[in-house]
């Protein structure tokens, strides 16, 4: 890295491994082996710890239990996370980084009050809110900020062609060595067979998996029709739906899902036809991605779909929404293409990927794809543009810290504010 060394400050959400988490904790990663000084901060209650370790600081932004009140729940997020960044003196980092909306929003206020001079935002996907508040926060969230990044080609051009402002696409990654796709060791084996009891998950048939948990714009009830009509032909397949962990109020999808459940006869719980596995343990990721006879993520919206590499780099095929930004990326030598408005396109997609895997290209096709989405090359493309934020966005006043709040109260113990 030319130039001095760009003290970072990385903001997510929450501490839960969703995909712009997911993001925030490797890009943070990879811009540290790149030498600069980066500090991840993330709302947190006091009995969460970030999903995964990190070589780098993180600031643990600590609220109350929050109000199942989504307005007061996004509020309390947005203040924590302004306070434990006047807390760290907000002048002292070059680059201030939002991931999401809560995020962008404590950076957007600190902003207007004129305690930092700006600050860059990634737009991974824009949700549809009844909630008009949640509306006026996410608009103001990438409004506000002076550098808007994307990680797709599809949402660059939405950003664009929608709201009418310019943004960069900087594309997601992917640890290859995390998800490889061939592990070596008894001790390996054996973790997956425990996995496999733990949650339910039988030896007997294919396992399709989803991870996201049971949401609309994940599609997983289209995906459970075409399990149904999957298993119409005498087979012991499983749906494995993994994760769920989000801010976001799914129960009205959730209660629906149950509903189609039982109208279609298919049962769910351990070594039942669907296993939903709720929020997991980070570690049990890669064994559960060896265990899947392929992985389904047939979402109607998405920023890029980070599942799908993890997958392919797992040696699993992938059956995916033929519409961006998937199609941006893949083509039918990594995956194999569905129409997500239709159970019976996933159902056939789903029986082409456990017939010899779908055809996909293992050999030269998916590792060339990997080569593409490393997060170096991702803290690479970002460092580009964190110079030109910096040398355009006019240094501000130093920023006074929190009033009334003491460093103990806002970060963990284990790291000290940097």
């Amino acid at each position: 890295m030319s130039g001095p060394k760009l003290r970072i400050a990385l903001f997510t959400h929450s501490v839960n491994p969703r995909g712009g988490v997911v993001h925030t904790v490797e890009l943070a990663a990879a811009l540290h082996r790149r030498g600069c000084d980066v500090t991840i901060f993330a709302p947190a209650s006091d009995r969460e710890a970030m999903f995964r370790g990190s070589p780098c600081p993180v600031v643990l932004a600590r609220i109350a239990d929050a109000p199942r009140d989504m307005v007061a729940m996004v509020r309390a997020r947005i203040d924590a996370l302004k306070h434990a960044l006047s807390a760290c003196a907000a002048d002292a980092f070059d680059v201030l980084h939002a991931q999401d909306s809560i995020s962008g929003n404590a950076l957007a206020e600190l902003k207007a009050a004129g305690a930092i001079r700006g600050f860059v935002r990634t737009v991974h996907h824009l949700d549809r809110f009844a909630e008009p508040q949640l509306a006026r926060w996410q608009q103001r969230a990438w409004q506000d900020a002076d550098t808007l990044l994307c990680v797709s080609d599809g949402w660059t051009r939405a950003m664009r062609d929608e709201h009418g402002v310019d943004a960069w696409t900087v594309p997601n990654g992917v640890d290859t060595e995390r998800y490889r796709s061939a592990p070596h060791g008894d001790d390996v084996h054996a973790a997956d067979c425990a996995l496999r009891e733990r949650l339910g998950i039988g030896a007997g048939g294919p396992v399709i998996l989803a991870v996201g948990g049971i949401e609309a714009r994940k599609n997983t009830l289209r995906l459970l029709e075409a399990f149904a009509l999957l298993r119409a032909r005498p087979t012991a397949a499983q749906l494995v739906i993994a994760g769920g962990a989000s801010l976001l109020d799914h129960d009205r999808h959730t209660r629906r899902f149950i509903e189609r459940m039982g109208e279609l006869g298919v049962a769910s719980g351990p070594f039942e036809p669907v296993v939903l596995t709720g929020p997991l343990d980070d570690a049990a990721m890669p064994g559960l991605f060896r265990i899947a006879d392929v992985v389904a993520m047939v979402s109607l919206r998405e920023g890029f779909g980070l599942v799908v590499l993890e997958a392919l780099a797992s040696g699993k095929p992938v059956v995916v929404s033929q519409r961006a930004p998937f199609d941006e990326y893949l083509d039918e030598r990594t995956c194999c293409w569905a129409q997500p408005d239709d159970p019976e396109s996933i159902a056939a997609a789903l029986r082409r990927a456990l017939a010899d895997r779908g055809g996909i290209d293992f050999e030269q096709a998916v590792p060339a794809l990997l080569r593409r989405f490393s997060w170096d090359s991702s803290a690479s493309r970002h460092l580009e543009l964190y110079r030109q934020h910096v040398a355009r966005v006019p240094h501000a006043p130093r920023a006074p810290r929190a009033t009334g709040t003491t460093a103990e109260t806002l970060l963990t113990e284990s790291t000290p504010c940097p």
